[in-house]
């Protein structure tokens, strides 16, 4: 690291360059920092790559040319082959390093991972995040972190650059408040096409039912955010079906761990799983609620100018 007008430059390493891992990249590129950047698909760092970030091969060689490296991958299995894989962070020194992980996981693994990383001399914190693909681009999703007060102390420039911080203790608990977090939102989600479809079945245009809804007992991030995707018939692409069941998969291991009452959860489950099986994995979160409009022969479609979620600009390009 060096310092830059009385500002410390940090040489950040990014491992997961997807929708939403490229938004927070690129708003830590506009704090000024260098990339070092890594993905299972190489092109999806092209655009970074263009700008001056560096490449690196494995995560071995992020951790070793990084100060602070952060992850978003897929599930529990691909950030467990990032830090314990042949080419992972265990494989090489971390020492002094911090290591922030905003991947979607299970708190069971990612305690173990946590310790294994600090046993090596470095520091962890996770950070999964809560939003959508716009809050990513604008930098103010909300983050679940958790960790160590020096750790966290380390970290804080990089992650405020990245979203809302609200911490949540301990390392490994920003995982537990992103799954039942999850568990809500995804509860929300298909609840929101029952009433929608009950509504115009009964004679109350979507436009309609959407304006007296909002702002009371009905409320939600969903009811203000999703729905528009649903009136645009897109139903949000953005977050795929296959990434909500991988989801539903780790809250339905941390529910029976806790030996919770499950009987929303496992019906929310079940539905977005015929949401994929009847229109595929790469369809959009909110196919959930096409489900029950198709079994309706309705179309809760309505004229407006709904942007998309993905189009949103970062407020320095507004």
């Amino acid at each position: 690291m060096h310092s830059y007008l009385g500002e410390t430059i940090l040489k950040i390493g990014f491992i997961g360059l997807g929708n939403m891992g490229s938004a927070s990249a690129r708003n830590i590129a506009r704090g000024g920092h260098t990339l070092v950047v890594h993905d299972i698909n190489r092109d999806a760092a092209n655009a970074f790559l263009a700008q001056g970030a560096q490449w690196a091969d494995t995560p071995a060689q992020v951790m070793d040319a990084a100060d602070i490296v952060f992850t978003m991958v897929f599930g529990p299995a691909d950030i467990d082959q990032v830090v314990r894989g042949t080419h992972g962070f265990l494989s090489t020194h971390c020492e002094g390093k911090a290591w922030i992980d905003m991947t979607t996981s299970s708190p069971q693994l990612m305690r173990e991972l946590g310790a294994a990383f600090e046993a090596a001399g470095g520091l962890p914190v996770d950070s999964p995040v809560t939003g959508s693909i716009d809050s990513a681009i604008r930098g103010d999703m909300i983050l679940f972190v958790g960790g160590s007060d020096a750790a966290i102390a380390l970290v804080l420039p990089v992650l405020e650059l990245v979203g809302v911080i609200r911490r949540v203790g301990a390392y490994g608990n920003g995982y537990v408040a992103k799954l039942v977090n999850n568990q809500l939102w995804l509860i929300h989600a298909a609840a929101i096409g029952e009433a929608m479809v009950t509504a115009k079945l009964a004679g109350l245009e979507p436009d309609v039912w959407w304006a007296a809804m909002k702002g009371g007992a009905a409320e939600s991030f969903v009811m203000q955010h999703d729905v528009p995707s649903i009136f645009a018939g897109h139903y949000d692409p953005s977050f795929r079906l296959e990434l909500c069941l991988k989801d539903l998969g780790l809250i339905a291991d941390l529910v029976a761990q806790t030996g919770t009452r499950n009987e929303l959860t496992s019906a929310t489950h079940q539905r977005f799983a015929e949401a994929q099986s009847r229109y595929g994995k790469d369809a959009g979160e909110m196919t959930v609620c096409k489900v029950l409009e198709d079994d309706a022969g309705i179309d809760l479609r309505v004229a407006g100018d709904w942007t998309p979620h993905w189009e949103v600009r970062h407020p320095s390009e507004a």
